[in-house]
């Protein structure tokens, strides 16, 4: 199920209010460019800020317009065990087909709490991406823990974003699940010692790129792969410069593709250099 790129899409907003039309078109690019799925609600959708009936009108949308063309998951997590509960029985009767489930973030449960958290949400039987980053949720958990969370009845996949390639290299050995990086800066690497693919921000702008490079690493074609690694870095690192997805939306703006608008209290960003837009449609 999760294998492969899966394209963290932003949520577009125009006067204040999510523009349906602009996500369709967003959506509607990323299958024509050969993603394997669509993550809707995630901290690039800009969550955080959405209403109920936004988030509930974005996942329903993503689910008519990609019907079984590409796989599609919902950001579900929360750091209420009750919320995110909601959240994933919602996501499972909208067609949603998978929950990311971040580990909550501010509370800092124990081992016990995560566990017991996760088991609770995976109950729904909607399948589950375990989502670990340490950088917004306050707390890297051992690797093990996180192996043993991948490892619980209803947990599909794993969403590593610590950017630390031997973290996520000792999950992969600890786990069967599919582990996919978190983080473009270690999408190639940790694909290179078995990750099974990316959940991606810079795949917004650059999704033919992103998905060729997926597609290099399992043909074993490290060579190509190499190249288009380096050619997405320059990108990736001015995605990063600022706080996600600030710098995606100017970058999609240049291209036409929706506003650069962004929901206090995120602020909008300075357009990219032309170059790194340079052939991109």
């Amino acid at each position: 199920m999760h294998r492969g790129v899966h394209t963290a899409v932003v949520t577009p907003f125009t006067d204040g209010e999510v523009d349906l039309e602009a996500y369709g078109t967003l959506v509607e690019r990323q299958v024509a460019a050969g993603v394997d799925g669509i993550v809707v609600c995630g901290t690039t959708g800009e969550t955080p800020t959405l209403k109920d009936t936004e988030w509930a009108d974005l996942v329903r949308t993503t689910v008519e317009l990609c019907g079984s063309r590409v796989v599609v998951t919902a950001g579900t997590g929360t750091n209420c065990t009750r919320s995110s509960l909601e959240r994933t029985q919602w996501a499972r009767d909208l067609g949603a087909h998978a929950a990311l489930v971040v580990l909550p973030y501010y509370n800092k449960p124990n081992p016990r709490g995560h566990l017991t958290h996760m088991r609770t949400v995976a109950s729904v039987g909607l399948p589950v991406m375990a989502y670990h980053v340490p950088g917004r949720t306050g707390q890297r958990v051992p690797a093990a823990l996180l192996a043993e969370l991948a490892n619980v009845d209803g947990v599909v996949s794993v969403k590593e974003a610590t950017g630390d390639v031997d973290y996520g290299s000792q999950v992969i050995a600890m786990t069967d699940r599919p582990v996919l990086s978190g983080d473009d800066f270690t999408f190639f690497p940790l694909m290179c010692v078995g990750g099974a693919g990316v959940v991606s921000v810079v795949s917004n702008v650059d999704p033919v790129r992103t998905v060729a490079l997926a597609r290099a690493v399992g043909e074993s074609r490290i060579a190509l792969a190499r190249r288009l690694h380096h050619e997405l870095m320059p990108m990736v690192r001015w995605l990063f410069a600022d706080s996600n997805p600030v710098p995606a939306k100017a970058a999609l703006a240049v291209l036409g593709l929706c506003s650069d608008e962004v929901r206090l209290p995120l602020a909008a960003g300075s357009a990219p250099p032309p170059s790194l837009l340079a052939g991109l449609t």
